[in-house]
């Protein structure tokens, strides 16, 4: 599949897979969509100090970088794992530009640090942030009341359909502790269906920018939406 890095509107850079015409975050300003749905709707969301994180879509590893950057401003404790299938090359990691973009010249050694620690191995990259990346297919993800925060970031329903399903919304569900949420971008009717059908409390959210909507999803607590 044809891929190459491309501008944002925010100028951060983001990875264009040619052949569907998909990007891995949004054309309208990769940085500015994860602050708003991971960051402002997901981890400011919830009200503790230690974290448990699941990303869904590990990808370029943006959600992971300012989740790391938060977690140290904030002195908030992260327990981070990244599920990816296929994971980014060397040489388009070496293309992006999210520490610059981000204004923290430290961060350059960060991103390089996560993407080189080795796979299925817990890694401490701070006092405030853990990592551990595991490459697999959502399909098998496993285990139950493990996390208290989803990043729900797999490629969109119209190229990968098979993401969005009941089955894996189930899964999903399982692995959040009680009270646990997860945010994604899409807005999409089928979605929030899916979502509702496996158990979720599921709120439309103002989307960021390009987007009118976005979702939230929240395990066993009763929200008015």
């Amino acid at each position: 599949m044809k891929r190459k890095i491309v501008f944002t509107d925010d100028g951060s850079t983001t990875i264009h897979l040619e052949t569907w015409n998909e990007h891995y975050h949004s054309k309208h300003g990769a940085i500015r969509e994860a602050y708003h749905v991971f960051i402002k709707n997901g981890l400011f969301h919830l009200p503790f100090s230690e974290i448990t994180i699941l990303e869904m879509g590990f990808g370029t590893g943006l959600n992971a970088l300012i989740t790391y950057l938060e977690a140290e401003k904030n002195r908030l404790k992260i327990n981070y794992v990244g599920m990816e299938a296929f994971p980014v090359t060397k040489e388009e990691l070496d293309q992006l530009n999210f520490a610059t973009e981000l204004g923290e010249t430290t961060l350059t050694s960060v991103f390089a640090e996560m993407h080189a620690t080795p796979w299925e191995q817990s890694v401490t990259l701070s006092n405030f942030f853990s990592l551990h990346k595991q490459k697999q297919d959502f399909l098998s993800l496993r285990g139950h009341h493990l996390f208290n925060l989803v990043y729900f970031d797999a490629f969109g329903p119209r190229v990968q359909p098979e993401l969005w399903t009941e089955e894996v919304f189930e899964k999903t569900f399982r692995v959040l502790k009680d009270s646990g949420v997860l945010v994604t971008y899409s807005a999409k009717g089928s979605v929030r269906r899916a979502m509702q059908n496996v158990g979720f409390t599921v709120e439309r959210l103002p989307g960021p920018p390009g987007k009118r909507e976005m979702l939230r999803a929240t395990k066993n607590l009763k929200i008015n939406s």
